[in-house]
């Protein structure tokens, strides 16, 4: 079984000219469905709850979340993320993040499950930054040390922006190890040190990025045993993306997030995937481009999902 999160409310109304595609989550979904995703038997649909103040507080500032929530009340409508601050922005906020606690909590059960959004690895604790309010993936990672007492998290960040945010966060964590490929001449032009970085040149092609992936990845699960993984799947390494700069086609997308997942699957580690960056104005592309990473999870179901305790 598959399981794979998802709420509509990912997607809200959002200015037409705003750089980040707010409709791809519900552009995604379509997809899905359009593949047939419905109507299988080894997919299981969750849909998640908002995710808690509690949950937030073990990665954000109180201060910071104070300000999240209110908008920043004295002084702007627009965050540092980028984003113009409304209610529902907070709103589908949490949504996003609840669903990557959601989705960990699955994928320890099922050895893999994927969410329709997150990847949002710019924020920082007390700060917003590049599209990103709130740290998913840090906070899912802190729901795992704390909750279920894991060792060893590994974080794979394959978005084309390096997780900065992510790498500030547990940058005094031994329990955590931050992997991140990523754009060298790409935002954010100074980057975090994380216990793993690879910058790699614009222009990088499929046969480059994935001869460096597999050369990088290998190392990392063999020397630190993950317990538990986290993907970032960014579709921005896709040629079209207009953020990007890479040059990966959408077979080696598939091919990226296919080795991924075999790779935990192989050791028996559970993983649980987000689908990071994509920003190209075409939602059809876009969203096809996001969707190959469940079809290269559907692709070794139930082989990947048996690597858990269901």
């Amino acid at each position: 079984m598959l399981p794979i999160v998802h709420h509509p409310g990912y997607s809200i109304d959002w200015p037409e000219r705003h750089p980040f595609p707010m409709a791809k989550f519900r552009a995604l979904r379509e997809r899905l469905s359009a593949l047939g995703f419905d109507s299988r038997d080894d997919v299981r649909w969750i849909t998640p709850h908002p995710a808690s103040s509690d949950a937030l507080l073990r990665t954000h500032t109180a201060d910071y979340l104070q300000r999240f929530y209110l908008g920043d009340i004295a002084n702007t409508r627009r965050t540092p993320s980028g984003f113009p601050w409304s209610p529902a922005l907070v709103e589908r906020t949490l949504l996003e993040v609840g669903g990557t606690l959601a989705t960990v909590e699955a994928a320890r059960e099922n050895g893999l499950a994927l969410n329709s959004a997150g990847g949002t690895h710019h924020a920082y604790a007390d700060r917003a930054s590049g599209y990103c309010l709130l740290n998913d993936l840090a906070v899912a990672t802190h729901y795992l040390l704390a909750e279920h007492r894991l060792e060893r998290i590994l974080i794979v960040d394959c978005d084309v922006h390096q997780g900065d945010g992510t790498a500030w966060i547990f940058r005094h964590e031994p329990r955590v190890f931050t992997f991140s490929i990523h754009g060298e001449a790409n935002f954010p032009f100074e980057k975090v040190r994380g216990d793993r970085d690879v910058a790699l040149p614009r222009g990088t092609d499929d046969d480059a990025y994935l001869r460096c992936l597999a050369r990088e990845l290998d190392p990392i699960l063999s020397d630190f045993r993950p317990q538990f993984v986290l993907f970032d799947a960014g579709a921005d390494v896709h040629a079209g993306d207009r953020l990007g700069h890479f040059s990966l086609s959408t077979a080696g997308l598939y091919r990226r997030d296919r080795f991924v997942l075999a790779r935990c699957r192989d050791l028996g580690i559970p993983v649980a995937g987000v689908i990071g960056g994509g920003y190209d104005r075409d939602l059809q592309a876009l969203a096809d481009r996001h969707a190959q990473l469940f079809l290269a999870a559907l692709a070794l179901n139930p082989e990947c999902c048996r690597s858990g305790k269901g």
